[in-house]
């Protein structure tokens, strides 16, 4: 064990030592200067937001951006995301650093003076529209990032692509967008890209904090639908029925054995969730249909193949016992992030340089999703978690992403400024 442990000392050590000392210090102070800047662009951001695939003025602004300070741009990949590319003139690696640029229809509930008034129309409901995730935040941090990168251009070599991407939070109906298409359009191509990194706030970790994990960080998404069709009768014979009601439930009961006795747990978590439920439209008619969805997760591409196998078979044979029929539909969506091994432990230090080694630990996976991962399906690529939580909060009441109470704290950003800015130079300069 010494043995290995001193072996990923000396690759991670190799990935560092060729940085020139008095470039890491300048990055470092300029991260510190432009701080304020970063601050006033999340804060625009966030009184401005847009939905996904519709980020038309956020895109705008990050192009304004680029081009002043004298990158090439590209804009309307994958619908409104914008590319920025840094050409050093030096031979080296092609690195691309993301961020996400959609907000989510979720109407705001807090004191900032900043806090979002938009209203936007969702799936035909009129709704609040917030930066609920931290989206707003990886914007500001990655166009700081790249206003510093390009002011040390001289002493950089190789490419660096600006990732500002859209739709992460998921397309509208019928819409393609997001990580997935940006990948299709060839965001990763010409050039074409070795390696990619990436950031994400979380409300609930400490500022100066960074967590990180090998392998399977965050899980795949995947939705299900299942549609029951029985016999109607009147409320007061059953016995004339099909329940397609009863049968949902011991459907969905099922579902659950899927999870607490059929999955090997220890290997990695998963979870089947239903989220919506529709049935009938009188209180003494038994309907004849019932329909139900909700969303699979899991952290390993071969037990996801085997739930989702169960989930067909568990809602079959239930259906069938019962004389009624259960039609399964199983889509998938993001798959798993899964940060390469290797690039993560050679990686690992460059995020220490920027928080401290105190404040840079491993973290269980996350059943939340992330589609950062359609990139790492194509490259090897590290994904990170940065603190957002103010230091006098309590973590058990820290507001979570997705809801109207969810807040950052700011001082934070330098230290996702400076994590990006280490990760990008420490990888151009490492040993091949």
């Amino acid at each position: 064990m010494k043995y290995f442990l001193l072996i990923i000392s000396l690759i991670t050590t190799s990935v560092v030592a060729q940085v020139n000392p008095k470039l890491q210090t300048k990055l470092n102070q300029q991260a510190k200067e432009i701080e304020t800047r970063v601050i006033e662009w999340r804060r625009h951001l966030h009184q401005n937001p847009e939905l996904s695939n519709r980020e038309t003025q956020t895109a705008a602004y990050i192009a304004e951006h680029l081009r002043k300070i004298g990158l090439k741009i590209q804009t309307g990949v994958a619908h409104t995301g914008v590319v920025g590319l840094l050409e050093t003139g030096k031979p080296g690696p092609v690195i691309a650093l993301r961020a996400d640029m959609d907000a989510l229809p979720v109407t705001e509930r807090n004191s900032l003076p900043f806090a979002s008034k938009v209203k936007a129309t969702y799936n035909g409901q009129e709704t609040g529209v917030m930066h609920a995730c931290g989206h707003d935040s990886h914007v500001a941090i990655l166009m700081g990032v790249a206003e510093i990168l390009v002011k040390n251009k001289a002493e950089l070599k190789g490419t660096i692509k600006f990732i500002f991407q859209p739709a992460e939070e998921g397309a509208p109906a019928d819409e393609e967008g997001g990580a997935e298409l940006m990948v299709k359009q060839g965001v990763l191509q010409n050039p074409k890209v070795e390696a990619i990194f990436g950031l994400h706030v979380s409300s609930g970790t400490p500022i100066g904090e960074l967590t990180y994990k090998p392998g399977g960080l965050l899980a795949a998404a995947d939705n299900y639908s299942i549609k029951v069709l029985g016999r109607q009768a009147h409320g007061s014979t059953p016995w004339m029925s099909v329940d397609p009601i009863v049968v949902s439930a011991q459907i969905i009961n099922g579902l659950q054995t899927i999870i607490s006795r059929q999955t090997e747990l220890t290997r990695e978590a998963a979870v089947i969730s239903v989220g919506r439920i529709q049935s009938g439209i009188r209180e003494n008619i038994i309907p004849e249909e019932a329909f139900f969805a909700g969303t699979i997760r899991t952290l390993d591409t071969e037990m996801q193949d085997i739930i989702h196998e169960k989930i067909k078979l568990t809602a079959t044979k239930i259906a069938e016992s019962a004389g009624a029929k259960a039609e399964v539909t199983i889509r998938r969506g993001t798959p798993v992030t899964y940060n390469d091994p290797a690039l993560t432990h050679k990686m690992v230090p460059s995020l220490q340089k920027a928080a401290g080694a105190d404040k840079v630990y491993e973290i269980n996976a996350i059943t939340g999703a992330e589609d950062f991962a359609f990139y790492q399906k194509e490259i090897p690529g590290f994904f990170f978690f940065l603190g957002g939580m103010s230091p006098d909060m309590d973590p058990a009441k820290a507001p979570s992403h997705h809801t109207p109470d969810f807040i950052i704290d700011e001082a934070g950003f330098v230290t996702g400024v400076k994590a990006m800015l280490n990760l990008t130079v420490d990888y151009m300069f490492a040993k091949k």
